[in-house]
């Protein structure tokens, strides 16, 4: 068995685990309300291609000062309200997760410069145990939820369906 040979047979070897950690972003955009916003959100979907339950468990950008991971609920009097989730979103080996405007999302918080449509930033996902995955977004201020998609909540806490308005101070 020759070196080469041997090398090659590692690195096959290796070729499973790495690939059992892979996610897998698709449909992914960003927006803002207006030009002065000074936040924004991001919505994709992520697929965990693993064989392991995982976890999203944080984002980064030069984009803004701060990113964070947001979902809603509704609390005893029945409003929706946006709400961080520190411990991240679970994703189960094998499925798909949608990152979509009334539900889980993406928030960009402090803005460095304006999201600008057709313009691109790029977003790093940490998980768990997958290796961290950077992702360029096209800026999309137009886009709207798709028929049935569950962004048409309304206008609650004083912002509308981007939540760009959203302030965390």
């Amino acid at each position: 068995m020759t070196f080469k040979t041997t090398l090659l047979g590692a690195a096959i070897a290796v070729l499973p685990a790495f690939a059992s950690a892979h996610m897998v972003i698709e449909d992914a955009y960003a927006r803002a309300s207006s030009p002065v916003a000074q936040s924004g959100a991001a919505f994709m979907t992520i697929f965990n291609h693993s064989d392991m339950d995982d976890r999203l468990i944080g984002v980064t950008s030069e984009a803004a000062e701060r990113l964070e991971l947001h979902t809603h609920i509704q609390d005893d009097a029945g409003v929706m309200r946006m709400v961080e989730v520190e411990e991240g979103f679970a994703m189960a080996a094998g499925e798909t997760i949608a990152l979509e405007r009334g539900g889980m999302h993406v928030m960009l918080l402090g803005l460095t410069e304006p999201l600008v449509q057709g313009e691109e930033i790029e977003i790093t996902f940490t998980f768990e145990h997958a290796d961290p995955v950077t992702q360029t977004i096209t800026i999309d201020n137009e886009r709207q939820p798709e028929a049935g998609a569950h962004g048409g909540h309304g206008d609650h806490s004083g912002h509308g369906d981007d939540h760009s308005g959203h302030d965390h101070d």
